[in-house]
């Protein structure tokens, strides 16, 4: 395998993530063990902090640096080259893997390996949520109790998933919620909240038809009612939101205040309770390698 430049390739591996009978490194390293590549490895230590990451990648003095696991492997690697050239690469083998989804990038290892070598790199936005980096999706509510109830279960997959659905659903209570964009100051009852980066969750499903990853603003959605026939209705058909029950806004920046504290996460990471969302745009903040 010939390629028309030569580079250094960092890959940044989570083992714990995809299959538990492979070895991603060695995976890796067969797949361009003909090319004229020079391929380097770092695995992820079980207690990793971002540190040690930022140290392998000067080290490596890689062009290109790659994340081999989840959106959480992701999100690693992009706090420690934010507003860098460096193109980031994904190789998705976590339990979601949204981004990777959002960006078009195959599931399928070897087609993901050749992506992360030839694809294109493309600068994106990012937000930053109550002071975490947020690549894809963050929300307060409902999700966010799904997101939680997913974690404390022992396995993993869409069956876990809708365990976890239909559980947050019968039991994840309503917020008061207030914030203001441009204008207007909303003041409702809401099931969630969503500060969106891309459009869609891991599952396929697009919260936010709109957006784009490389414009000057982000969106806020606003989920009123737990409307399952309203979101299937959409995911079916196609057909606009009823903003009674769900609407959309665009802001650079925003603070989402709630009564009560109310269950948050960040790219699928429960980060607890907050009554409080501050969340502000990154923008050009990522140099990702799309296909």
């Amino acid at each position: 395998m010939t390629y028309k430049n030569k580079q250094r390739l960092l890959f940044v591996v989570n083992q714990g993530s995809g299959n538990k009978d492979q070895s991603l490194s060695e995976e890796i390293i067969n797949y361009f063990s003909e090319s004229d590549l020079a391929i380097e490895i770092f695995e992820l230590p079980r207690k990793c902090n971002s540190k040690q990451i930022k140290e392998a990648i000067e080290k490596a003095k890689a062009d290109r640096v790659i994340a081999v696991g989840g959106d959480g492997t992701l999100k690693l690697v992009a706090e420690c080259l934010l507003n860098t050239e460096t193109p980031i690469g994904i190789i998705p083998t976590g339990s979601a893997n949204g981004m990777a989804k959002e960006l078009g990038i195959p599931l399928n290892l070897e087609e993901a390996l050749e992506v992360a070598a030839t694809g294109t790199p493309k600068k994106i936005h990012a937000t930053l949520v109550n002071d975490e980096l947020c690549i894809h999706l963050s929300d307060i509510g409902f999700n966010a109790y799904l997101v939680k109830k997913f974690d404390e279960l022992p396995t993993r997959g869409m069956l876990t998933y809708a365990k976890s659905a239909w559980h947050a659903f019968w039991n994840h209570r309503k917020m008061q919620v207030q914030f203001k964009v441009g204008d207007r100051q909303i003041k409702t009852k809401a099931a969630m909240v969503v500060i969106a980066n891309a459009t869609k969750y891991g599952t396929g499903f697009n919260i936010n038809p709109n957006g784009k990853l490389d414009d000057d603003v982000f969106e806020i959605i606003l989920i009123k009612e737990y409307a399952v026939m309203e979101i299937l209705k959409i995911w079916i058909s196609k057909l606009p939101w009823n903003p009674k029950k769900i609407e959309s806004f665009q802001a650079s920046e925003v603070q989402i205040n709630t009564k009560y504290k109310a269950h948050f996460q960040v790219d699928g990471e429960y980060l607890g309770k907050t009554n409080k969302v501050i969340a502000k745009l990154l923008p050009k903040a990522i140099n990702v390698i799309t296909p």
